[in-house]
């Protein structure tokens, strides 16, 4: 049937029959209009099914899952939030010193801090301490005299090696 019932016919056999008929429920319905269209077709008077076709456009526009919509708004905006934090504040912001920068109220370290300077490696954003640090009095810490959770089987509010859980 290739020849006489080619992909413009079962096309719009399928999105002028079918598909409708489907939606309102009626598959039976759907299904006889489709084998009494493709019968006409193949009885050679595919003209009459072109000309329905071209009378009733198909619609093209479905309608996108709103779960689907807000999972791709959230992802859309942390990755081009991220590319913006990354980019922007040293292109925009006001150096303060060696990947530090200032942009809209918030203080932006990049790279790894000095040795024996606050702050540290990643990047942190806030006036003070904060986020990854190595050996900081805030945030994660590595080093032996840092707060938060310390490395050394110190408790988790304080440094060293001696104490308890």
């Amino acid at each position: 049937l290739e020849g006489t019932l080619t992909d413009l016919h079962t096309k719009l056999i399928i999105e002028n029959d079918m598909v409708p008929a489907f939606r309102a429920g009626d598959f039976s319905g759907g299904i006889s209009k489709a084998v009494d269209d493709m019968v006409m077709v193949l009885q050679g008077n595919p003209e009459e099914l072109e000309a329905r076709g071209k009378r009733n456009p198909a619609d093209s526009s479905t309608p996108i899952d709103p779960i689907v919509a807000v999972f791709l708004i959230l992802w859309a905006t942390m990755f081009f939030g991220g590319l913006a934090m990354a980019f922007l504040p040293p292109m925009f912001g006001t150096k303060l010193s060696p990947g530090v920068y200032r942009w809209l109220g918030m203080t932006f370290r990049y790279g790894k801090a000095p040795s024996g300077s606050s702050g540290g490696g990643g990047w942190t954003t806030g006036s003070s301490g904060g986020g990854w640090s190595s050996g900081s009095s805030s945030g994660w810490s590595s080093g032996s005299s840092g707060g938060g959770f310390s490395g050394g089987g110190g408790s988790s509010g304080g440094g060293g090696s001696s104490g308890s859980w």
